[in-house]
């Protein structure tokens, strides 16, 4: 008789995630749900998760999807598209203030809503806020003393919510395809991709030798945007390795849910849930006015200052078409600055306000 799902080892639990996240991904894609291989397998392994069945992930597969992603996406950095970036260099600037602001705004409300003695402390309330990676601003909370299950707690749902709310909310919209870029080549020649693999696998380990923060993205997309915009045009990325890359991402960010995430301090999920909501509508705003003045599709720039994770708001631009190069060159700046300035504006906040 076999044994209950409990008992199952480690690599046991990883294959059962990964069937069940196929399924969902299948399931998903029949039924015309946007982006059906992440959100489906996002969804259905949050949901077996919250139900309290023993999900779980694989930090290797989601560096291969990561590593897919960044070819991916690398591939749309044609000569022309890099010009076309360099025109919008101020456009991009501000989208990471706009980054750091939105952070600060919802830092505040955070405090507002659950500080005092018994709520949260500044520490957590700020690097929760913070429109940054998940995993790098627990980093940097754990390294100033702050609650880092709060932390990740916060950055899951905000992340959670923007891959699903924003991707329906264009489909309803009709705004699929309204941007479209294509990328430099499209046909897969296998020699040329065995040589891309191997140029971005080098470039990923270089990264990570020297510390880099998300070397499996930046470095597998860094190679390959080079190489397309010096004109070096080795091959496409076959669909099913791009597909598989989106579904290890999302078990990724499902198996972050469990039981102990939905019943501990729901105020706190509340709070973040409702400041998430608002950030959203504010950078549809501010998407809306930037358009005003560069020539970019108010839907395109709306993912480029979305508060989602840079993975995953590059894979919906991908996938629906919409300024994809422009929206990465947006993300990769967003991410650095507010990586590279967390901490400093934190350590002034707490000068400003002890």
């Amino acid at each position: 008789m076999p044994s209950a799902p409990e008992a199952w080892s480690r690599p046991q639990r990883v294959v059962a995630t990964l069937v069940a996240a196929l399924a969902a991904a299948l399931a998903a894609q029949a039924l015309h749900v946007p982006l059906p291989w992440m959100i489906g397998p996002l969804l259905a392994t949050g949901a077996l998760g919250i139900a309290g069945l023993p999900v779980a992930g694989s930090g290797r597969l989601r560096n291969v999807g990561q590593w897919m992603i960044g070819i991916a996406l690398g591939l749309y950095f044609t000569p022309t598209v890099t010009a076309l970036l360099l025109k919008l260099a101020p456009a991009v600037a501000l989208g990471a203030l706009w980054a750091l602001a939105l952070g600060y705004a919802f830092y505040r409300f955070l405090l507002a809503t659950n500080g005092g003695p018994d709520g949260v402390d500044r520490t957590s309330a700020f690097f929760a806020a913070a429109i940054g990676g998940a995993s790098e601003m627990a980093v940097l909370a754990e390294r100033h003393e702050g609650r880092v299950d709060r932390v990740a707690a916060a950055h899951s749902l905000r992340v959670l919510m923007v891959v699903v709310l924003i991707p329906v909310a264009y489909q309803g919209l009709g705004v699929h395809g309204a941007d479209p870029t294509q990328p430099a080549v499209l046909d897969v020649r296998w020699p040329g991709l065995l040589g891309l693999l191997a140029a971005s696998g080098a470039g990923m380990l270089l990264l990570q030798r020297l510390g880099t923060p998300n070397p499996w993205v930046l470095g597998a997309l860094l190679v390959t945007a080079a190489l397309t915009a010096g004109g070096v045009n080795l091959s496409a990325l076959p669909k099913w390795a791009s597909n598989a890359g989106q579904l290890f991402i999302g078990v990724t960010l499902g198996v972050r849910f469990t039981p102990d995430f939905i019943h501990a301090a729901p105020r706190w999920l509340g709070a973040v849930a409702a400041g998430t909501l608002a950030m959203m509508v504010a950078s549809a705003g501010f998407a809306w006015a930037l358009s005003q003045v560069v020539d970019q599709h108010p839907a395109t720039l709306l993912l480029a200052t979305a508060p989602g994770g840079i993975a995953e708001m590059c894979i919906t631009a991908k996938v629906l078409q919409l300024g994809v190069p422009v929206v990465t060159a947006f993300h990769v700046v967003r991410y650095v600055a507010v990586l590279l300035l967390t901490a400093p504006l934190f350590r002034w906040e707490m000068r400003r306000a002890p």
